[in-house]
């Protein structure tokens, strides 16, 4: 059985597990190999640590938890960071193990964003994908989102990879 809650500092290693796994399944192909190759599980748990000492309160970080796995899932959302929205929040990042994406833990994770956000009354959630990660856009389109037509670059090692912003009313 899965069940929701918040991210506690003991989930910190499991999560960036869960983070770093699915960076290099879900961006394979995508972002350079050189830099999903980079990354570890250590290196991801130390940035987490300092995030979460620093987001408290500000970011609400969830974890899908399998009785008999552990976590299984993580999602964080909070504020909007971008300019002129009147009162959106965002979905920071949502990613569940490469072995039970399909099952439905994305789904609860998501829907456990949508209950939290309402709850911090927020009017509508943001959120950026890679535009080039048709699984992703497929998953929130059929969960109520639709690209709003910004768009924005970031860099992954020496290449610049476009993402495109959605939104869901809340």
């Amino acid at each position: 059985m899965v069940r929701v809650r918040e991210m506690t500092e003991a989930d910190i290693e499991a999560v960036s597990g869960i983070r770093v796994t699915g960076w290099q399944t879900a961006y394979a192909g995508v972002v350079p190999q050189p830099y999903l190759d980079a990354m570890t599980v250590e290196d991801d748990a130390r940035q987490r640590r300092a995030w979460f000492t620093r987001s408290r309160g500000q970011a609400l970080d969830l974890v899908a938890v399998d009785d008999g796995a552990g976590p299984v899932g993580w999602a964080s959302l909070g504020q909007y960071r971008g300019e002129g929205e009147e009162r959106p929040g965002e979905l920071y990042a949502l990613y569940v193990r490469p072995d039970v994406i399909g099952t439905g833990v994305g789904r609860l994770l998501l829907q456990e964003v949508h209950r939290h956000a309402a709850a911090r009354r927020f009017d509508s959630m943001l959120l950026w994908v890679l535009r080039d990660n048709p699984r992703a856009r497929r998953f929130y389109e059929t969960a109520g989102y639709t690209a709003d037509g910004a768009v924005q670059s970031d860099p992954y090692g020496e290449v610049e990879l476009t993402e495109v912003r959605y939104r869901r009313p809340l």
